[in-house]
């Protein structure tokens, strides 16, 4: 009886298929499918999280959720299955079900739940053998694995007699027999050279799918040998992917698998030819992965693999088109991903003969030419990507015209020369769901694409389309969710009047488009989750339509010129908003009236604007999501409300270049979070707060206030940049204490007084550090040489952290997931000003847009001081330093020798100055340096050439009467310039303490003389010494005669 119920739910489930179906499960890979379903369950939680949520009601789709939930229940409890692993796909597949699925669903899904139910009674746990094989693989795992991570070794696996082994972590089990299926080993911390001993596999006698991801270098079994994998005869799916460390010698043991249908050996630096012929025996395999390593070479072996339908060869570096003669051969493949290798030159004519193949990815290669006309038998074609090749000339979509099947086409190129046919004869018999066309020097739009009725995606991005936005588009595709239109050239956009779109994601960015954004836009567009329409020349108020965007989460508008107040419908009605960027406009009025409804914002930039008023308390004083706040550059005036402190999740805050007055809230710079805060440019005052928060670090920017009182000694914990250039800081620079966050002190153009405290040398991650136009005195400490002034493990770029999520899967096959993922992230851009080469410039971290210029930048300014006494010559150490200025002070002495030691060195100034002596030749082997100005000082001698010295012009000396030679006028002696050239200038450096040394001494010895000849004089009685008496009295009588 039982048996015939069994025999009757098969017919009813073979029933419930249809027959386009039927057929697609006799042809499919088993070792394909049971790949994809390993995919699917791994994604699952992924699709929950990024899923909209679902408002629960009492519908089909609730009712047979609560049924199957609690039929999931019995099955995974009493059939080993585990971990909620039915609820997941359940809950994923019941969700999205309506009325129009529901009778699919109870005709194709539920019929295989009451197939297990029929089963039940027969579940069984594991079986002893297999729990005490289990128990012996993670004692093994656990002597090759790294002692700091033994905890981590299945912890769920245990000696205890009542535990279920099929309710592992790691392990799946036959519901029927208790016999262990499949077997995941994932990434672990191995010890180096460790190698897996196949043979305490062979207790797993049904294992099917064995999932060694785990950082092994290879295999051993010291009894079977390379046979030790003949012992799995049911071995069907085998994954070796990220090992890292395999390389062929692996292969005979896999070759003994002669049971595989799946093999992946993806991202193991593997290198070289690939010996194909080593798995030869492998004439199961359907499914061949050795995509992310670095093989080359000939493909001969691959003919012996005559069932392969799937063949993955990404990421590798086979280059010689001649090499796809082999896989033209293979004509049962579904799949061929070739993708990220270095194939040159035009594709193969021989690729037409694969007239089952589904799925062709040649993207990110050097591939030329055109499409060849034997494409047009690829019948069964279904995704067709072209990307980031180099195809130049005329290009033609006409072989692509008879693809019933096709539904992505994808093509871009690195070349400017690509000239795309866009007119077309023969009308095109495929409908796209997904068609990529970019970077392709596209002038005007295909005209196939006129055709297009179930377009999903489309991305026509960086081209020079023209005129009008191609929104008729949206007419003709009514389930289009994607519609990319970036960095091309139009200039014209409009809506049609009638029309009212579910169009998800809309960017026209970086185009040349001006006057109004359209009335409608709102209405026709109702549906937005996001538009860019960033970078172009749009003008007047915002739409209030805008406002009938209730779904929408970012919006881009910066960098336009749009003008006026926020309309209120916008204000209150986007209240989705997540990420609102404004910046670059001319909007005015007061920031964010009251009524402001953006309850969700995590980002809000309204930079560079003409708002006005105070910060008044509003819908910012109670937020809790917002990150990123930027007010900058607008009319803002008033205090700095206290209530921001209570934007506890703060990480950007820039006000700067307003008007704001009063002192800055202690409170406000105690945020746990915030790892950039500008307030420079304003009319604050008061003193500096004591201590900063940032739990990670914090960039603080004050200059251009007017800020006075010392420096706190505490100041600088947890601080990276500390920017307090003009302001009216006074007293002396402080002991710091805490120092190690350090790496940018910028204190230029205050009333600093007193020495250059000793202290400034713990600075060890200084990379630039500015105290000029200050009134610091005393001596540069020697011991600053043990500053970096060089490359450490930190960087200038702040920005949140960067979030990827994944609305739509358009196509899914084996190796290729055509999906539209959504990147946000938020940068701040950060400027330094500092003084290089005679000029004061700006210096910028790293944004989305550019390069981190500033991470480059290695410089020490003590210029404009009063600095007295020697330049140490330990400064030479600092051989990173790319610019030193010690200009304006009163140093004295030489310039060291040792100077030569900066390697790195492109600007140094020390000009107006008291040094002397010559310029040391030394110098001339600073290839780096551009900038180099000694001027008016008491220098002397022949000025130094070759190389850079060549190029520096007269100015670099001027007010050194003492020099002489090119590019003076001043022309030296024939002796001296040969006696200098052949001593290198050193001998300069010598003259001057020479020459005094012989002042001094020949007047002590003169002096000494005179006194020792008055001396004798006195000790003989002479007429000179009677004159000479006569003569001393006579002064002396004089000179009583003028007193009074």
């Amino acid at each position: 009886m039982k048996t015939n119920f069994v025999i009757l739910l098969l017919l009813l489930c073979v029933f419930a298929i249809s027959p386009s179906q039927q057929e697609e499960i006799n042809q499919h890979n088993p070792g394909i499918y049971h790949q994809k379903l390993l995919y699917k369950v791994q994604q699952w939680r992924t699709s929950l999280k990024e899923s909209n949520s679902v408002e629960l009601k009492l519908s089909l789709a609730a009712i047979v959720a609560g049924v199957l939930y609690f039929l999931a229940a019995l099955i995974s409890s009493a059939c080993g299955i585990g971990s909620g692993g039915l609820f997941i796909p359940i809950t994923t597949l019941v969700s999205r079900l309506d009325l129009k699925t529901g009778k699919r669903f109870l005709g194709q899904y539920l019929i295989w739940v009451i197939l297990l139910l029929g089963q039940l009674h027969e579940c069984k746990s594991c079986i002893e053998k297999e729990r005490v094989a289990l128990l012996d693989f993670k004692k093994y795992w656990m002597s090759i694995t790294q002692e700091s991570d033994l905890d981590y070794v299945f912890p769920t696996w245990n000696n205890d007699t009542k535990s279920d082994c099929c309710q592992w972590e790691s392990i799946m089990c036959n519901p029927t027999s208790g016999r262990l299926i499949r077997l995941h080993v994932g990434a672990s911390n191995l010890k180096e050279n460790s190698l897996l001993n196949i043979s305490l596999l062979h207790p797993f006698e049904e294992v099917r799918s064995l999932e060694l991801s785990a950082g092994l270098n290879g295999f051993v079994d010291n009894v079977e040998g390379y046979k030790s994998l003949r012992k799995l005869k049911n071995l069907e799916i085998l994954d070796l992917s990220y090992n890292n460390r395999f390389n062929n010698n692996i292969l005979p043991f896999i070759n003994a698998a002669t049971s595989l249908t799946s093999l992946s050996l993806q991202n193991n630096s593997m290198e070289g030819p690939f010996p194909f012929e080593e798995i030869k025996d492998l004439t199961n395999l359907k499914l061949l992965d050795l995509s992310r390593n670095i093989l080359k070479g000939p493909m001969q072996g691959l003919t012996h693999l005559k069932k392969l339908k799937a063949l993955d060869l990404s990421n590798n570096v086979f280059s010689s088109i001649m090499e796809l003669q082999v896989v033209c051969e293979m004509k049962n493949l579904w799949e061929l991903d070739l993708r990220e290798n270095k194939f040159v030159g035009q594709l193969p004519l021989c690729l037409g003969r694969l007239n089952k193949l589904r799925v062709l990815d040649l993207s990110s290669n050097q591939l030329n030419g055109n499409l060849p006309s034997t494409f047009n038998r690829l019948e069964s074609l279904e995704y067709l990507s072209l990307l980031d090749n180099n195809f130049t000339g005329f290009f033609s979509f006409d072989p692509l015209a008879n693809l019933t099947k096709l539904k992505v086409f994808k093509l871009s190129s690195t070349s400017d020369m690509l000239q795309i046919k866009t007119e077309s004869e023969p009308k095109y018999q495929f409908q796209l769901s997904v068609v990529v066309i970019r970077v392709c020097s596209l002038e005007k739009i295909p005209s196939f694409l006129e055709y297009q009725k179930n377009l999903r995606l489309v991305d026509l991005s960086n081209n020079r389309l023209s005129g009008n936005l191609p929104t008729w588009l949206l007419a003709n595709n009514p389930e289009l969710k994607v519609l990319q239109l970036q960095d091309n050239l139009f200039t014209i956009f409009q809506m049609p009047a009638t029309i009212v779109h579910e169009l998800q994601f809309l960017d026209f960015s970086v185009n040349d488009i001006s006057g109004l954004l359209p009335d409608n836009i709102g209405y026709a567009l109702p549906n937005l989750l996001r538009m860019n329409g960033s970078r172009n020349g749009f003008q007047g108020h915002l739409p209030s339509s805008m406002g009938e965007m209730v779904n929408i989460t970012s919006l881009d508008l910066s960098y336009n010129n749009f003008s006026g107040k926020l309309p209120r419908r916008f204000v209150t009605g986007c209240f989705s908003l997540k990420h609102l960027k404004l910046s670059h406009n001319n909007f005015s009025g007061h920031f964010l009236p009251r009524e402001t409804s953006f309850t969700s914002l995590e980002e809000l930039r309204v930079d560079s604007n003409s708002f006005t008023g105070k910060i008044g308390v509003g819908l910012l004083s109670s937020n809790t999501t917002l990150s990123v706040l930027d007010m900058s550059n607008n009319f803002l005036t008033g205090d700095i409300p206290s209530w921001m402190s209570n934007l506890s999740g703060l990480t950007i805050l820039s006000i700067s270049n307003n008007f704001l007055e009063g002192t800055i809230p202690p409170s406000l710079l105690a945020i746990g979070f915030l790892s950039l805060i500008d307030l420079s440019g304003n009319l604050l005052s008061g003193s500096l707060p004591s201590r900063v928060g940032g739990e990670f670090g914090i960039k603080l920017f004050l200059h251009d206030n007017m800020l006075t009182g010392p420096i706190p000694d505490t100041l600088l914990e947890k601080v990276q940049i500390l920017d307090l250039r003009y302001n009216q800081l006074s007293g002396s620079i402080p002991q710091f204490v805490n120092t190690e966050s350090i790496y940018i002190l910028l204190m230029k153009g205050n009333n600093l007084t007193g020495s250059m405290s000793r202290q400034l040398c713990d600075l060890r991650n200084i990379r630039l550090l500015d105290l000029s136009d200050n009134k610091l005195n005393g001596f540069i400490p020697s011991c600053l040489y043990n500053l970096s002034f060089g490359p450490e493990d930190t960087n200038s770029y702040v920005g949140t952290a960067i979030t990827k999520i994944t609305p739509f899967k358009f196509y899914e096959s084996t190796f290729v997931v055509e999906d539209f993922v959504v990147i946000s992230s938020s940068f701040q851009e950060i400027e330094i000003k500092f003084s290089m080469k005679r000029r004061y410039d700006s210096y910028f971290g790293a944004t989305e847009f550019n390069n981190d210029v500033l991470d480059y930048m290695y410089g020490m300014d003590l210029s404009s001081n009063e600095l007295s006494g020697v330049i140490p010559a330990e400064l030479g150490s600092l051989s990173k330093l790319r610019v030193m200025n010690l200009s304006c002070n009163f140093l004295s002495s030489s310039i060291p020798s040792s100077f030569s030691n900066l390697k790195d060195i492109e600007s140094l100034d020390l000009s107006h100055n008291m040094l002397q002596g010559s310029i040391p030749q030394q110098l001339t082997n600073l290839s780096s340096l551009v900038v180099f100005d000694v001027s008016y000082n008491n220098l002397s001698g022949i000025i130094p050439q070759g190389r850079q010295f060549n190029t520096f012009d007269e100015k670099s000396y001027l007010g050194n009467p003492l020099l002489c030679g090119p590019p003076t006028n001043r022309s030296c002696d024939a002796k001296k310039t040969s006696d200098e050239s052949e001593n290198g200038g050193e001998e300069e450096d010598d003259e001057a303490p020479v020459d005094m040394l012989a002042f001094y001494f020949s007047s002590a010895s003169t002096y000494v003389t005179t006194l020792i000849g008055i001396f004798i004089l006195m000790c003989f009685d002479c007429p000179l010494r009677r004159a000479w008496l006569r003569i001393v009295d006579a002064s002396i009588a004089s000179v009583k005669s003028m007193l009074p």
